[in-house]
């Protein structure tokens, strides 16, 4: 597996990334108005709400990605920006490095964020609604600095973010947080840009309806290929997510909520996935949940099992095909296409099983809708019992909680969209 992670989850373990490689000093945060508890939040956010239930007539959208290189000569160079702050060595970012060099130096990420950005705005203006979409990056251009200096420029004061991750972790969802405060600091824009993030989108019809119709589709496929294939016993799906650190993982959600061993991050996987294999009319097969992209030390725990190691025990248990689903993934960004893609399928394939891997949700027309579905219900102040949530966990917060998902190694730093620490 590769040595430092690089996926859109981004777990390693950097400061913010949002600056070129350099490692920042410590964000001050975004001023706050007089009673306000939620940092460089719009005024129907800062008193940390939930659910936020007052209409808000933002500027602009913002989309965050993570950010990927576009030729060989930007792959050490990025992935300097992603592992800042941890002093790795070139010659060990060069052991990742090959993944990208596989693919000339040029993951997907962009131009499938690019390819997002487009059918966000044909959907918005679809609906006839006026609202410019703003793309920045944690790793590499288009920055968020860059997405910011544009608001400033074009004189947008309230911005909604999309951040292009569904659950809830540190590097999931506060990490983009914390980079949104880095990025007014650099900027200088705190006093004149506020900025106000959806919810974590795990459960939202739009994210997993592309997997529903995946599973079946998979699934399917399978028998129709393999003719005496019982899908009851000799088929299994695979619920596929990034690992992170077993104590990030503990730490991710609200405390309150007692998500016991793995947190938030993996009651939100098995709460979706059980939602999947129900509507995709699977509940007589058999699936998990694995892991996969693991960095760090060995004697570091991380969430396991991994993919290849579940897929090595599947023949043991009478299975002759695997279906393959990316559920932690919104788009076919580099971990798709070479930890499942190459690996998981290269594993299965020596295993002697059939497989095939779903489609991520990229810019399924679902998925496009239900991003502009929740920009409106801040835009339209939508009540919680009008906002569509797939499993018991959701609606999930506008406001992150006080002390959510925490970075055990790193500790908090300011972050937007959130109640302090």
């Amino acid at each position: 597996m590769a040595a430092v992670n690089l996926g859109s989850t981004g777990a390693a373990d950097a400061a913010s990334t949002a600056h070129r490689g350099r490692k920042p000093a410590p964000a001050a945060s975004a001023p706050c108005a007089p009673g306000a508890i939620v940092p460089g939040a719009t005024p129907a956010a800062q008193g940390g709400a939930e659910h936020v239930t007052e209409p808000v007539a933002y500027d602009a959208i913002l989309l965050a990605g993570f950010g990927g290189p576009e030729g060989q000569d930007d792959v050490i160079p990025f992935l300097r920006n992603v592992t800042s702050g941890r002093g790795i060595p070139d010659e060990r970012l060069e052991e990742v490095a090959h993944h990208y060099r596989h693919f000339g130096g040029v993951s997907p990420i962009n131009e499938q964020n690019r390819q997002l950005k487009a059918a966000l705005e044909a959907e918005l203006a679809q609906r006839g609604v006026d609202l410019p979409v703003l793309w920045g990056n944690r790793n590499w251009d288009p920055y968020l600095n860059d997405a910011l200096a544009e608001a400033r420029e074009r004189g947008f004061a309230k911005l909604i973010a999309i951040a292009t991750s569904a659950y809830s972790s540190y590097s999931s969802c506060r990490q983009y947080r914390e980079d949104f405060a880095d990025a007014l600091a650099d900027t200088g824009a705190g006093d004149e840009i506020q900025i106000d993030k959806v919810r974590q989108f795990f459960d939202h019809p739009g994210f997993v309806q592309p997997f529903i119709e995946g599973v079946r589709d998979g699934i399917a496929g399978l028998v129709a290929e393999h003719p005496g294939l019982d899908r009851t016993t000799e088929v299994e799906v695979l619920f596929a997510t990034h690992s992170i650190p077993s104590t990030d993982a503990a730490k991710s959600g609200p405390a309150e909520r007692g998500f016991g061993e793995g947190g938030a991050y993996a009651a939100q996987h098995r709460a979706v996935a059980e939602v999947v294999m129900r509507e995709a009319g699977a509940t007589d097969v058999p699936w998990q949940l694995v892991y996969q992209s693991r960095s760090g030390p060995p004697s570091m725990p991380w969430l396991e099992p991994d993919i290849n190691d579940a897929i090595e025990q599947l023949p043991a248990e009478g299975r002759k095909a695997v279906v393959i689903v990316p559920l932690g993934f919104v788009s076919d960004h580099m971990e798709v296409l070479w930890d499942l893609d190459n690996e998981a399928l290269e594993t299965a394939g020596e295993h002697g099983l059939a497989a095939v891997r779903v489609p991520t949700p990229g810019t399924h027309p679902a998925y496009v809708a239900g991003l502009v579905d929740l920009v409106l219900e801040r835009v339209q102040g939508t009540p919680v019992a009008d906002r569509p949530a797939m499993t018991e966990l959701g609606p999930w917060y506008d406001v992150c909680r006080p002390g959510c998902c925490e970075n055990v190694r790193l500790g908090f730093r300011p972050a937007l969209a959130g109640i302090a620490p």
